[in-house]
């Protein structure tokens, strides 16, 4: 394998007692990640997917169509589509919410679940879809200028007025 080429088969694992993840890379470097392969999906199991690759930390969208989709502020890792795939689909339906980017969500459940630019290579999943343990933390908030007044940003967390956090998904050594 190429260097940036991704791994899918983790060198070694562990589970932590209070049960988070972590994976290790060649060089040691500590990436959340159980088992190589993370699954989720909506509350009535008519959308499921999985992700065979890293997931990118948690990153916290005040965005006004992120409240107006979830009914607050939205929790977001990333992945790279290719590493990504639909395992069941049958309650999925997209929502263009912008010309250049798309939502998905369970037509069933109503459950929000992907966001998706136009010709992207990442698929952003809705954190709190995943199965559990995911051994992600919440690493940034964005659109903090358009967040909701009844709410305190008080974890000292980086913030951004734009949506730019400079949080990239993690590369695995080959």
């Amino acid at each position: 394998m190429g260097r940036g080429s991704l791994r899918t088969v983790p060198r070694r694992e562990e589970v932590r007692r209070d049960g988070s993840c972590l994976r290790y890379s060649g060089r040691h470097q500590i990436l959340p990640m159980c088992a190589g392969v993370n699954t989720g999906g909506c509350l009535c199991r008519a959308v499921r997917y999985e992700v065979r690759g890293p997931l990118r930390d948690v990153v916290a969208c005040h965005c006004t169509m992120c409240r107006r989709t979830s009914g607050s502020f939205v929790h977001t890792t990333a992945a790279r589509l290719a590493d990504f795939r639909l395992t069941e689909q049958r309650g999925l339906a997209w929502y263009r919410s912008s010309p250049a980017q798309r939502r998905g969500f369970c037509k069933i459940c109503g459950g929000n679940l992907f966001g998706q630019e136009n010709e992207g290579t990442v698929i952003y999943i809705a954190a709190g879809t995943l199965d559990g343990p995911t051994g992600l933390k919440l690493a940034a908030h964005i659109f903090v200028a358009d967040k909701a007044d009844y709410y305190r940003l008080d974890d000292g967390l980086p913030r951004h007025d734009d949506g730019e956090h400079g949080i990239a998904i993690p590369e695995i050594d080959p």
